[in-house]
């Protein structure tokens, strides 16, 4: 059957690991878009200037298509790496993992460091609520006052959401549909209105 639902973090977690007196503070954040993730990045950053290292990764979309790692400094693949390995072992997407490192003086090693970043991580993936969404589409249909007890039936859909309403000489809602019922839901309304897929 098509999949049209995916995993994603209810809201902000956090978690800590320390080794050899080096400490680790992960911080889990639910995301939409690279610009919220820059957000994100400059707040932890300020937070904790004093840290030698912060590192990331983050995974974007329904299809997991876009993510990046980032080992900031380290080894390379010892901590943006692990971080991601953590996000697919959960199966998460629209996540963003940061991985803060106080450095303790003592070097870990490239599997020593491998080993905190996936912990750290998991502890803050683990500390989170872990939601299923549904993949919606946006349309916006346009129809004549007459149609709107035609159109108002549709909309009380289980699996359509109205985003906006505006009634002047024509009527226009702009509504979301879950992706696998797009067919049914569009082609019922474009026998009462005109639809824009947005």
């Amino acid at each position: 059957m098509f999949e049209d639902t995916y995993k994603t973090i209810a809201g902000p977690s956090t978690g800590s690991y320390s080794e050899k007196r080096s400490k680790f503070l992960a911080y889990a954040f639910p995301v939409e878009n690279e610009q919220q993730i820059k957000s994100y990045l400059t707040e932890i950053q300020k937070k904790h200037n004093d840290a030698r290292h912060h590192c990331y990764a983050y995974i974007l979309g329904p299809r997991k298509d876009a993510y990046r790692m980032n080992d900031n400094g380290e080894p390379s693949g010892t901590a943006g790496r692990p971080i991601h390995g953590q996000l697919l072992s959960k199966d998460l997407t629209n996540t963003l993992v940061i991985v803060v490192r106080y450095f303790g003086g003592i070097k870990l090693g490239v599997s020593g460091l491998q080993n905190a970043y996936k912990i750290a991580a998991k502890e803050a993936l683990d500390a989170a609520t872990i939601i299923e969404k549904t993949i919606e589409e946006t349309f916006e249909v346009t129809f004549e006052y007459l149609q709107m007890n035609a159109v108002m039936q549709l909309m009380k859909d289980p699996d359509v959401t109205i985003l906006e309403q505006r009634s002047d000489f024509n009527c226009t809602i702009r509504f979301s549909v879950r992706q696998r019922e797009v067919e049914r839901i569009v082609t019922a309304l474009k026998k009462v209105g005109t639809v824009l897929y947005i």
